[in-house]
């Protein structure tokens, strides 16, 4: 799907045309630069590697500054590849967040906020206070029985226990555009999006 790198500023409100007061997130949508073309022929398919946010050259590997040097660009932050543009792009080609005028929704990956290590009531919904069967006793927040004790004598691979959470790759779909400021690179969606602000973000048509 043809899309663009984006940073995650924060969330709002903003009025509709009926008078209703939604809630969405602002998301500055790149400029992202075209740092590689793959090749149907060269590399099995086509797709094109957009970099977004500069970096210093200091803090580049040598490998990665040959790559940016190649494609006539300065160094980039982020990386991503995309597929399914209808434009031809050249290498150091400038991408805005006006790919996006024309279009009602759009789909966002990000990384969701890492909560650390957290029990099952949090992590998987557990009931807690009040159930006092199944091994549960009058301990509130705990899990109760995880296996039998005879047969099969083991606890399932599989089994809702507590454990890390958050921190994972998480894709939001069907996000409806509200508004897209060409001026200040900025794309509001109604609702939320994965991670924290400051966060990188993939929007794909």
């Amino acid at each position: 799907m043809p899309g663009l790198l984006g940073k995650k500023i924060g969330m709002t409100s903003v009025f509709s045309a009926d008078g209703k007061n939604v809630p969405c997130t602002v998301i500055e949508v790149g400029p992202c630069v075209v740092t590689q073309l793959k090749s149907l022929e060269k590399d099995g398919y086509e797709a094109l590697q957009l970099g977004f946010q500069d970096k210093k050259e200091k803090h580049t590997t040598k490998p990665l500054s040959g790559h940016f040097k190649k494609a006539g660009v300065t160094p980039k932050r982020h990386l991503a590849e995309f597929k399914g543009f209808e434009k031809d792009f050249n290498l150091g080609d400038t991408i805005g967040v006006d790919i996006f005028s024309d279009v009602d929704f759009v789909d966002v990956i990000g990384i969701s906020k890492g909560k650390g290590f957290q029990g099952v009531v949090k992590r998987h919904g557990f009931g807690g206070v009040g159930q006092a069967t199944h091994g549960q006793h009058n301990r509130a927040r705990k899990p109760g029985s995880i296996g039998a004790c005879s047969y099969p004598a083991k606890v399932f691979k599989g089994m809702r226990m507590g454990g890390q959470l958050g921190g994972d790759r998480v894709t939001v779909q069907n996000l409806r555009v509200l508004k897209v400021v060409d001026e200040h690179n900025l794309l509001l969606l109604k609702g939320s999006v994965p991670g924290c602000k400051g966060s990188i973000v993939i929007i794909e048509k």
